[in-house]
């Protein structure tokens, strides 16, 4: 039984027992009344319908009770939005507005990164609003990766959140040459929230807006221009301090693409069925695991695998350096149970496969990579004449055999 399929018998059971309840209090609500309201209540039973008539509170909140509200992802991070209701000054909506044209006037562009963020989106929501945090923060990624987990600036940033190397570090961010934390979106996100509360905390009394621009600029650029407007009689909030360009657009960004998504329907942008639960469970293993050997166990595709575990860079899981394997929510938790109680032996002793089906995005070096053999005895053994040219559905002998 998956974890979703878990969860909703337990809503069903816990809307089982909403209604059982109900009428339990319908029970005693009508065993302490009197008999003149018994009375009185089976006449207006028996009456013909008024045009006058109005629900009880106990009617009104059986049948609000009994409404089955539509939820997706994106139904759920609506609900955690905090900045949505909050009034700008005028020229700090200006700046909202001006991206809102922006995003609105390439749809196209918000619908690919929506749909690049449907693995995740669900499961940051759930870590934003688990901390109290505004659930325009899960957006963040919109404006940093373009919810790419892999992305890396020309600055050397990396990631879903992109952390330079230096901010990964001190924020614990294993990094080296089997993995890298930054691109690991379990790890790289619980960074991401950590660094947001402690700047907000220590430098600007809460205020989740400096310390966002803060995550972009560095508390100490956002520190003297505070100090700089609060020294021409301004308060020094986010809105009214002069910023490097970048970090002007970085808010305004974040509540352009929060609106949009708050009323997508308004801006002509469709958004991708994204389900309210994570997409991918964790299995916690204490032993090397290759992506190859999880993907035979699992009876799960190697490539989606891969995806959701970008932060092992060459194929498998140390773990010296990661405890966590992302797996499809969707594998058997027998099967997740197994994987995490297998020895290193047993693991050791999965038979690695006598071929490989190359799958799009693959290439000779990735395959060589991935099964620990040499790129030069790939092409002998299968006499590929143009290694450039490989194709999806390909079959590669691994052995020569």
């Amino acid at each position: 039984m998956t974890y979703r399929t878990i969860r909703q018998r337990l809503l069903l059971s816990a809307g089982s027992t909403v209604i059982v309840s109900l009428f339990l209090a319908a029970a005693a609500s009508s065993q302490a009344s009197t008999t003149e309201a018994y009375q009185s209540e089976s006449a207006l039973m028996d009456a013909p319908a008024s045009p006058n008539f109005r629900p009880t509170a106990f009617q009104h909140h059986f049948w609000e009770a009994l409404e089955l509200q539509p939820q997706d992802a994106w139904s759920t991070l609506r609900d955690s939005f905090q900045w949505q209701e909050k009034q700008l000054p005028a020229d700090a909506q200006a700046r909202v507005d001006k991206w809102i044209e922006h995003y609105r006037s390439s749809p196209q562009n918000i619908a690919a990164i929506t749909e690049r963020a449907t693995p995740w989106l669900a499961w940051i929501t759930q870590q934003v609003t688990e901390r109290g945090l505004p659930g325009e923060i899960a957006l963040i990624p919109f404006v940093e990766s373009s919810f790419d987990p892999s992305a890396r600036s020309h600055r050397g940033a990396a990631g879903l959140w992109q952390f330079m190397p230096g901010t990964g570090d001190a924020l614990g961010l294993v990094r080296n040459g089997n993995y890298d934390g930054r691109l690991d979106v379990v790890t790289s996100t619980a960074a991401a929230l950590d660094y947001l509360e402690m700047q907000a905390d220590e430098w600007y009394e809460g205020d989740l807006m400096l310390s966002l621009a803060a995550y972009n600029a560095g508390a100490g650029t956002v520190n003297r221009a505070q100090r700089q407007a609060q020294g021409q009689g301004l308060a020094g909030d986010y809105w009214e301090l002069s910023l490097p360009h970048e970090t002007m657009h970085y808010v305004p960004k974040l509540k352009a693409i929060a609106t949009i998504i708050n009323d997508p329907e308004q801006y002509g942008v469709a958004l991708p069925d994204i389900h309210p639960d994570p997409a991918f469970a964790k299995v916690q293993l204490e032993q090397p695991v290759s992506l190859a050997q999880a993907s035979q166990l699992l009876d799960v595709s190697q490539t989606a695998l891969a995806e959701l575990n970008p932060g092992l860079l060459n194929g498998s899981l140390d773990p010296r350096s990661a405890q966590t394997l992302l797996v499809p929510e969707e594998v058997d938790t027998q099967v997740l149970a197994q994987l995490s109680q297998s020895s290193s032996t047993s693991l050791a002793s999965t038979n690695t496969p006598d071929v490989h089906r190359v799958e799009s995005g693959d290439n000779l070096s990735v395959i060589a990579a991935r099964y620990n053999v040499a790129q030069q005895d790939l092409i002998r053994w299968n006499a590929i004449e143009r290694p450039e040219a490989l194709k999806p559905g390909q079959l590669l002998s691994l052995s020569g055999r």
